[in-house]
């Protein structure tokens, strides 16, 4: 007691601690860094998605059959690839590459050929017909990649100074 006068604790009740608690805090920097990063990530996303579409019609097949025709440019290396590590790369099911899959073969564009060890499995694999697609859009393609990484603000962060890492990504593919 100090002059008398005692000094009371102030009690708090639970509902105003939890009141308190449930408030959004303020983002932190890293926090709000790493949101601006994912929307920008959301909108290269959108505008890929668009030129896909693009690119597709110009061949007269779906978005969709597109990047399964994009999956077996990367993946093949001569014997065909499986449906199923196709569709793990896109992440659909595969049995949604197996319907596309077989569309994209009577109009040309790929070979499924059953496998020789496993009768289950079917190997895909692209005709000339898309390799020559392929090779005519590859030009548009690299300019397309050049503009992302000079426009983007992934383009800015890998050729930002204190970047350790090298400042572009090879885009192109194995020749």
């Amino acid at each position: 007691m100090k002059h008398g006068v005692e000094k009371q604790e102030e009690q708090v009740s639970p509902q105003v601690l939890a009141k308190k608690s449930d408030q959004p805090k303020p983002p932190t920097k890293n926090q709000d860094m790493v949101r601006r990063f994912a929307w920008e990530i959301a909108s290269i996303n959108v505008h890929l998605q668009e030129l896909r579409y693009f690119w597709a019609k110009t061949l007269g097949i779906s978005g969709p059959q597109w990047m399964i025709l994009m999956a077996l440019a990367d993946l093949d290396k001569g014997d065909g690839v499986p449906v199923k590590v196709v569709s793990k790369m896109l992440h659909v099911d595969s049995s949604f590459v197996t319907t596309q899959s077989k569309l994209l073969e009577k109009k040309g564009f790929m070979r499924r050929k059953t496998s020789e060890n496993d009768a289950r499995v079917v190997q895909m694999s692209l005709t000339d017909k898309s390799y020559k697609h392929i090779a005519n859009l590859a030009s548009q393609q690299e300019a397309l990649h050049e503009f992302i990484l000079r426009n983007s603000a992934i383009g800015n962060l890998l050729s930002s100074p204190e970047n350790s890492r090298p400042s572009r990504i090879n885009l192109r593919r194995p020749a």
